[in-house]
């Protein structure tokens, strides 16, 4: 048994500055929130609602609006649900920025992953404050049997961010070890 006073705390110490923290890489989020804005914005003034054209096989750009949150979720609530996902949304934001500025300039994977997370949170918090609902134009499909919902820019980052998150949880050998050390 380790002796108390040598394990190392899981969670590491603040980084002195935020250059030397996670917050390095809000560039990634800028672009990614940038990138979400503008495809958005094209679909809503050159699409009418509905509207979908054939990009390839399986894949098509179909301007849809959703008023609930991922899949549509609680879309049909009735109005409270914008405020819902909103308080949500400026949370985890928040809640991002604050991991962020606690890591260390080297832990890449996490600072991109939440950096993701945070581009995606803040491009559809944007539209949902703005517009009372999400733009989402991305549409893919299987011979026509099976079509996965619309989704957007700021919904893919999420998703790829909330998978280096796992990813990170899964392989991270510093939590490992710091767990080893502690039995």
């Amino acid at each position: 048994m380790a002796n108390p006073a040598s394990v190392t705390p899981i969670a590491a110490a603040k980084p002195a500055s935020a250059a030397q923290s996670g917050l390095r890489w809000l560039w990634l989020a800028a672009i990614m929130l940038i990138l979400d804005q503008v495809t958005k914005i094209y679909v809503a003034n050159n699409f009418t609602l509905h509207e979908s054209i054939a990009v390839m096989p399986m894949f098509n750009l179909t301007y849809v609006l959703n008023e609930g949150a991922a899949f549509s979720f609680l879309s049909e609530a009735g109005g409270w649900q914008r405020w819902f996902f909103t308080a949500i949304a400026v949370s985890i934001s928040g809640l991002l920025l604050y991991w962020l500025r606690a890591l260390d300039k080297t832990q890449k994977l996490l600072s991109v992953a939440y950096s993701l997370v945070l581009s995606g949170a803040l491009g559809n918090l944007i539209d949902r404050v703005s517009y009372g609902h999400v733009i989402d134009f991305l549409d893919f499909y299987y011979n026509d049997s099976y079509r996965w919902p619309a989704f957007n820019i700021a919904d893919a980052a999420i998703c790829i961010g909330a998978i280096l998150i796992i990813y990170d949880a899964i392989t991270n050998k510093d939590d490992k070890t710091s767990t080893q050390d502690n039995k």
